[in-house]
């Protein structure tokens, strides 16, 4: 394991459960990261209090104020770059953010399934675990990917899966999405902190010495 460290922005809408993980992993050096500002798309949520509690510089940016997404995304824009984030992390952001050229394969996000299934606008937390247990499904899992103009479907840097368990309700096998959730997204950073993580031309992901570590993904 290396000891570079990674300069982060997270990107959040509501609780900050994401934040608060990446907050708490820094903080014990399991994640190899600074979170140097936090961007919220609301300003009365609990993200935007666990940011300012830990001392984290934090912009908030309404969306509900602008036209579209391509004036939103521009003030997200100019409050972002005096802090030069390496990587953006998207911990729950909820608002369509078109970003420029020079953030392109720099923004990722978690997600709560298996992409490319269970994936799309309107498909976020419970909406994900109630849709995977009606379609009957025997494994879930959560991905981490790159982020693009298309919600979730960026290309995929990692998975982990997650078993569906008889008798499992939406809260049950969130919790279990969750857990999985919480282990992956500060692992992949520590690649991003390697430089392990190479975007390819043809759009695919390639994680160096991943086999060589036997990493299960």
């Amino acid at each position: 394991m290396g000891e570079r460290v990674v300069k982060l922005a997270v990107f959040i809408s509501g609780g900050g459960s994401t934040l608060k993980n990446l907050i708490d992993r820094v903080a014990d050096e399991s994640c190899r990261a600074k979170i140097a500002c936090v961007v919220s798309s609301r300003s009365k949520v609990r993200g935007v209090q666990i940011a300012e509690d830990a001392g984290i510089p934090t912009i908030v940016v309404p969306r509900k104020k602008y036209d579209t997404p391509e004036e939103f995304s521009e003030v997200v824009t100019r409050g972002v770059e005096p802090f030069a984030p390496e990587l953006i992390a998207f911990g729950g952001f909820m608002s369509l953010y078109v970003f420029p050229p020079h953030y392109h394969g720099k923004i990722i996000n978690i997600h709560p399934a298996l992409l490319p299934c269970f994936g799309g606008k309107g498909m976020y937390g419970d909406h994900v675990h109630e849709a995977v247990l009606k379609a009957g499904c025997k494994v879930t899992g959560c991905t981490v990917h790159f982020v693009d103009e298309e919600y979730d479907r960026g290309p995929i840097i990692a998975q982990r899966a997650v078993p569906v368990l008889d008798g499992d309700t939406v809260e049950t096998l969130g919790e279990r999405v969750r857990a999985a959730e919480r282990e992956l997204y500060p692992e992949v950073i520590n690649w991003f902190a390697d430089g392990r993580v190479v975007l390819q031309p043809d759009g695919r992901v390639r994680v160096h010495g991943r086999e060589l570590l036997g990493e299960m993904q």
